[in-house]
């Protein structure tokens, strides 16, 4: 037989659940500017992806289908064509020189562009074979570069569409390396990845595990004690000036530093891509969802 409340522990509960309510409204209130929700900037692409900002807080993002990179101006809020050539990019990331780091999957290589739109090639390979399909990548401030080298078909692919690699890996380039080094062999489709500016510790999404992973990063830019930091997975995603991690697929999701999950903003499009802070100040939430762009005016800040 249930047993029943009585009319003050129902109180109770009600009440907790109230302060809990309220609590997460407060932390995601902590978070964003007031009053503000998420803006369409433009809706004129096939899938967008792989948010950059420069030193100047302008945000390059891709049209992978179209293989176009586009670029957008903080100040002006302005969007034009960087390249029509783009390697059909996914993740980017920009490196201290200035130049646009791009996971160009077409020829499954890591390209870079110089702001003139001028690209040349980074990697073509691990161990004399093609990579599955560079993802994402982010660069250290060391000049280290991450990447994840998951196996997604495409149907623009002119080679075999078959695995190029054994596994899935995470790798690591070291700063003035030529060879990438495998870190991780053992994930199950590696996607997104972000690590603290304080170069101690590496967070990857696990895509079809459905979680997120944190390592961390040793001198040697190498890594250890990998652990579970939240089962939720991830497309692109990013992190602030608080050491909060947002997190995409279903809108914005973010996790505060201790693996909590602290706000959710939802985005009216079938799949949110990617996401990056852009803007003079590092305040602006840029996304990429489907055939759109959004801003987000934030309190919070990205992080060079």
């Amino acid at each position: 037989m249930k047993k029943r409340l009585s009319y003050s522990q129902l109180l109770l509960s009600c009440t907790i659940l109230c302060v809990m309510a309220a609590c997460a409204q407060t932390q995601s209130n902590d978070i964003v500017a007031e009053g503000e929700e998420p803006v369409r900037v433009s809706d004129s692409y096939s899938f967008t992806e792989g948010p950059a900002a420069d030193v100047r807080g302008d945000v390059y993002f891709t049209d992978q289908p179209n293989n176009k990179i586009y670029h957008w101006d903080c100040e002006s809020g302005e969007i034009t064509l960087f390249t029509g050539q783009s390697g059909r990019a996914n993740g980017m990331y920009f490196d201290a020189q200035g130049n646009l780091i791009a996971c160009a999957d077409m020829d499954n290589q890591l390209w870079s562009f110089d702001m003139e739109g001028h690209s040349k090639i980074l990697i073509t390979d691990y161990c004399g074979k093609l990579l599955n399909g560079p993802n994402d990548v982010w660069i250290s401030k060391d000049g280290g570069y991450y990447l994840t080298d998951p196996y997604f078909k495409r149907d623009y692919w002119t080679r075999s569409p078959e695995r190029q690699q054994p596994v899935e890996g995470l790798y690591y380039l070291a700063p003035g390396g030529q060879q990438l080094v495998m870190l991780d062999s053992t994930l199950n489709q590696p996607n997104g990845l972000v690590g603290t500016p304080d170069g101690k510790y590496l967070y990857v999404a696990e895509a079809k595990a459905n979680r997120i992973l944190k390592y961390d990063i040793l001198p040697d830019g190498h890594l250890a004690n990998r652990q579970v930091f939240a089962d939720m997975g991830s497309d692109g995603m990013t992190i602030d000036d608080r050491g909060n991690i947002y997190l995409t697929g279903n809108g914005v999701t973010v996790f505060d530093k201790n693996g909590h999950k602290i706000a959710h903003f939802p985005i009216p499009e079938d799949w949110t891509a990617n996401v990056c802070f852009g803007g003079k100040e590092r305040d602006i939430l840029f996304i990429t969802a489907s055939k759109s762009v959004y801003t987000l005016k934030m309190l919070v800040h990205g992080v060079k």
